[in-house]
């Protein structure tokens, strides 16, 4: 099967349109690899509940940068979370990777995630689980996900997004949280709990 990394002028639209046109492409790092399930878009200055909402800063600046790289943070002072950068530079355009259906690698991913991974479904249902169980850190922050540079690539192998995915309010936000800018693949068990 052929597995074709997706150009940059994929990521170079606005969050809202990429993030649903995301489901069920396939994020790979190193030998572990997942069918992207759920995600969020983030908008920028018009968006609240966005990093990038009040400006560039030191820990948001890939956010602002080219279109097509990922963009990781640490959240609750344990966790990290990755997120596709969107648009055109300047903007702060995101998608925040929220969950994946395990193709590849799962034994190594369940070796990350540790004694919480029971079953294949606690492997990736969320974004802090998702970054764990590949390995994902703050060392891969601004990491460009088209090349593949450093082992982390988001690629498509044929298989379209779902015609009617389910779109909702995002997970966890106060300010901001009346835009349905969250998609997943209905009835998928791999989505994350919210």
């Amino acid at each position: 099967m052929t597995y074709a990394p997706l150009p940059r002028e994929f990521y170079d639209r606005d969050s809202v349109v990429v993030a649903p046109e995301l489901l069920n492409k396939v994020l790979r790092s190193g030998g572990r690899a997942g069918r992207i399930v759920e995600v969020e878009a983030y908008r920028g200055s018009v968006d609240p509940g966005a990093h990038s909402y009040r400006g560039c800063t030191p820990r948001n600046a890939v956010m602002f940068g080219p279109p097509g790289h990922l963009y990781v943070y640490f959240t609750y002072g344990m966790h990290w979370c990755a997120n596709a950068v969107c648009g055109a530079v300047g903007e702060g355009l995101a998608v925040l990777l929220r969950a994946l259906e395990p193709l590849a690698g799962e034994d190594e991913m369940t070796a990350a995630r540790g004694p919480a991974a029971r079953r294949s479904t606690d492997l990736c249902s969320g974004p802090a689980k998702m970054a764990q169980a590949l390995g994902i850190t703050g060392n891969l922050n601004g990491t460009d996900i088209i090349s593949g540079a450093d082992g982390v690539v988001i690629v498509d192998d044929g298989t379209p997004p779902p015609a009617r995915p389910v779109q909702t309010t995002r997970v966890g936000l106060s300010a901001g949280a009346e835009h349905p800018w969250r998609w997943y693949v209905a009835g998928n068990p791999h989505v994350s709990r919210p």
